[in-house]
């Protein structure tokens, strides 16, 4: 059985290796070594995930998927959460999850067939409730930023989400190269509307005359 850690943060800006030390411990304490530690910066509510994939590529039956919260493995809608599990379930992987005690059993071995199949069942029963929780944490997280955007427009106060000026003056000079727009995209993970506002952004200023220096004189 190989322990696999999984660390995961909605954001580049958020730290997802903040809990790695609080997994080593909690495997620690129990006489086990974490094999391997798989860290991504996706949303926990898109099935997107290259690191999980790849976590879950290099398990054989029995090894188990180690995380914080049952939130860092989903927040998946009920469908996608069903075909994430279905990929647990045929790989034969225990999911153990600081915050499920249900779940710690798991990283015993040797138990009683029958008392480890119960245990299973339960811990399977309290992680879909755990994930719908997390899914619905996510929802009223998403309802309310979006009903404080609409009352920030109508009172003239929402200036919407400040400008990646380093990131647009690079794709700027990538398109000022020739660059390809499947290319630029693929780079800076930008969308093709951001390209064309940026495109005519610099169509239009490129546009105006240039302003005279110090001394010169009109011809």
């Amino acid at each position: 059985m190989f322990v696999r850690a999984y660390l995961r943060a909605s954001t580049k800006e958020q730290d997802a290796n903040r809990a790695r030390a609080e997994l080593e411990a909690f495997a620690a304490e129990r006489d086990l070594k974490i094999a391997a530690t798989y860290v991504e910066n996706e949303s926990g509510a898109s099935l997107a995930r290259p690191e999980l994939f790849r976590l879950l590529g290099d398990c054989a039956p029995g090894d188990v998927l180690l995380i914080e919260q049952v939130d860092r493995l989903s927040r998946l809608s009920a469908a996608d959460w069903e075909r994430l599990k279905e990929e647990i379930r045929k790989r034969h992987v225990k999911v153990v999850a600081l915050d499920l005690p249900t779940s710690h059993m798991m990283m015993r071995g040797g138990d009683e067939d029958f008392t480890s199949r119960m245990f299973d069942a339960l811990n399977s029963m309290l992680l879909d409730m755990l994930a719908a929780i997390a899914r619905k944490d996510y929802e009223d997280r998403r309802r309310r930023q979006e009903q404080g955007i609409e009352k920030a427009k109508a009172d003239g106060r929402y200036k919407g989400r400040p400008e990646n000026t380093d990131r647009n003056a690079a794709i700027v000079k990538m398109l000022r190269s020739g660059q390809s727009w499947n290319s630029i995209v693929a780079a800076t993970g930008a969308s093709r509307s951001t390209l064309a506002r940026l495109t005519k952004r610099d169509d239009t200023s490129s546009d105006k005359p240039t302003p005279k220096s110090k001394g010169q004189r009109s011809a």
